[in-house]
């Protein structure tokens, strides 16, 4: 992350939108924007399926979802947020490899921190747990608000979005999917 190109940038962003980058409240401002898209992109440099090399063979084969995992993305478009949660289920192969479940929420946290839109969201969270895991299924639901919705444009707060990605016996198998489906609904 080139973090003096980014204060450079938001100083020209401040002079272009009619303000003074040396007023108190602004004279920091390209810094700690700077700061933050270190933060907020973390995620560009990191290989999920590093998070899912180690797993063990515990000979379990039945379905297994992490729900309700909370993450936040910045919208490629315009660069607004968008956040909601993640539901993550996959059914191990027939070793019955499984990871830690804190790994799934890491492969979300990598993948959300990156421009993004929500449908390739999906779609990358699925992939990675599939190539790292070698599953004979995986499911991914996200559910999220888009700032870019909400503050400009349509302005319709409270609208969500619902992306899905299937692989494997979640596309195969309406049994298992519905299964999925079911049990993500389910409140606490």
């Amino acid at each position: 992350m080139n973090e003096k190109a980014i204060r450079e940038a938001v100083s020209k962003m401040i002079v272009a939108i009619g303000e003074d980058p040396g007023r108190e409240g602004l004279i920091d401002t390209p810094r700690r924007v700077a700061e933050m898209y270190s933060e907020l992109f973390s995620g560009m440099h990191q290989d999920p399926l590093e998070e899912l090399k180690v797993g063990y063979e515990l000979g379990h084969r039945e379905l297994i979802i992490l729900k309700d995992i909370p993450f936040y993305s910045m919208c490629e478009h315009h660069l607004l947020p968008f956040y909601g949660v993640a539901h993550i289920g996959y059914v191990p192969n027939i070793e019955g490899r499984v990871v830690g479940i804190s790994k799934l929420a890491r492969v979300v946290e990598c993948i959300s921190r990156r421009p993004q839109i929500q449908e390739r969201l999906a779609t990358q969270i699925a992939d990675a747990i599939n190539d790292g895991l070698n599953p004979d299924g995986v499911a991914v639901v996200i559910q999220a608000e888009h700032m870019c919705m909400v503050m400009r444009g349509i302005k319709k707060p409270g609208s969500s979005v619902i992306t899905s990605a299937l692989r494997g016996a979640f596309r195969k198998r309406a049994t298992i999917r519905a299964e999925f489906f079911s049990l993500i609904q389910e409140r606490k």
